[in-house]
């Protein structure tokens, strides 16, 4: 693994940022991967992950100064998120998915909205992202989520699903469309939800595959009130709130991937330098060493392209999303192959429950699907390349 501590090493991170990310590596280490597990088999939501995160602190890095944060760089917080998601994948998921949520927020928000709502965030709230329907997945715009004006208040009718953190969450950034605006595109507005508001209900919690630990849910809104005072901008923004939100998610995403590749490739490689096969070592075996070699290639230039990503946004770029969407693309793939090689290189122990690398690839899958499928990001990307 010299590779990467040179990679590490040549960050040179500010002394305040290197010592949030070792003090974060402890705690992932000693504290919430001991957990993961036995909440991967329960399906227990994680709080007392939640609750070591937040005596770090750890939501105050996003969230600004003036809201009670203590903001430090995009590339901070994509490290917290890929130490955290190394050591639990759904605690990673959890603690993203409310960056997430929050940072339209944090940009587009009214002065007396932050003021108002990110003091809870930042003390440690959990957000939710709820855009998702059985009408409405990659292609944002055939939600059917309706938001009717009455007086002051805005009303909710409508159903969402796959929603993470949405039956935990204490602020829930709810996309839908305005019912006095006829166009798909241009009818789509967001509002935020406060937890427990009447009207907002859990139908059902998803029985995931990987990820087991976070909670996923579909949500009903019926006749759900909220203040108007809590609208995102003015009806008929949300598109454009929603896809500049996608861009900072998605290398959140990468750094939530590249946490699961990189718990999948030390395994491997423990492993591969201890079991013996025909008096060798499984890591002496030519070919085997072809397949690592490529793998860490791989990891490191993912490690490196993210890093770049990171540099764009704290460099104040304002337009990243064919960068954002590459790495999540290249992030998400290589997570379900290494943890699929993974497997392979532990034989059929790999298939048991016994070793970690079970788990890695039930929870590898899940980032080559949401925020936008591998699908979705190749033809974004390859698009992009189209004569004019």
């Amino acid at each position: 693994m010299k590779v990467f501590e040179q990679l590490e090493r040549q960050r040179d991170w500010p002394e305040e940022e290197r010592i949030l990310l070792d003090t974060v590596r402890r705690v992932a280490d000693e504290v919430i991967a001991p957990r993961a597990e036995a909440l991967d088999r329960s399906g227990e939501f994680p709080w007392d992950n939640v609750a070591a995160l937040n005596e770090l602190g750890l939501n105050a890095i996003f969230v600004p100064e003036a809201y009670g944060g203590a903001a430090m760089s995009f590339r901070a917080y994509l490290a917290c998120v890929q130490a955290i998601s190394e050591a639990c994948a759904s605690t990673g998921i959890i603690y993203a998915t409310t960056y997430h949520a929050m940072k339209p927020l944090i940009e587009f928000g009214a002065e007396e909205q932050k003021q108002r709502l990110l003091p809870r965030i930042a003390e440690g709230g959990l957000a939710s992202l709820v855009i998702t329907e059985t009408t409405a997945g990659s292609d944002a715009t055939g939600m059917q989520t309706r938001f009717t004006p009455d007086g002051d208040d805005v009303v909710l009718d409508g159903a969402k699903l796959f929603i993470t953190n949405g039956g935990v969450a204490d602020l829930l950034l709810v996309f839908g469309k305005w019912s006095e605006i006829d166009d798909a595109k241009g009818a789509i507005s967001a509002i935020v939800v406060e937890k427990d508001t009447p009207g907002l209900s859990v139908t059902k919690v998803e029985d995931k595959m990987g990820h087991r630990a976070s909670n996923t849910v579909a949500l009903a809104f019926d006749g759900c009130r909220a203040p108007r005072a809590n609208m995102l901008g003015e009806p008929g923004d949300g598109l454009d709130l929603l896809l500049a939100s996608l861009n900072r998610s998605r290398p959140s995403i990468a750094a939530h991937a590249l946490g699961i590749a990189t718990a999948a490739f030390r395994d491997m490689i423990a492993y591969m330098n201890e079991r013996e096969q025909s008096g060798r070592k499984i890591i002496d075996f030519q070919g085997n060493q072809f397949s690592v070699a490529d793998m860490a290639v791989d990891l490191a230039m993912c490690e490196a392209w993210l890093d770049y990503v990171a540099g764009l946004v704290d460099g104040g770029a304002e337009d990243f999303g064919l960068e954002a969407s590459m790495a999540k693309l290249r992030a998400s793939d290589l997570a379900m192959r290494i943890a699929t090689e993974a497997v392979q290189m532990h034989g059929g122990y790999g298939y048991i429950k016994d070793f970690r690398v079970e788990r890695l690839m039930r929870d590898a899958k899940i980032t080559q699907i949401w925020e936008g499928t591998t699908q979705v990001h190749r033809q974004l990307i390859g698009r992009s390349f189209r004569a004019k």
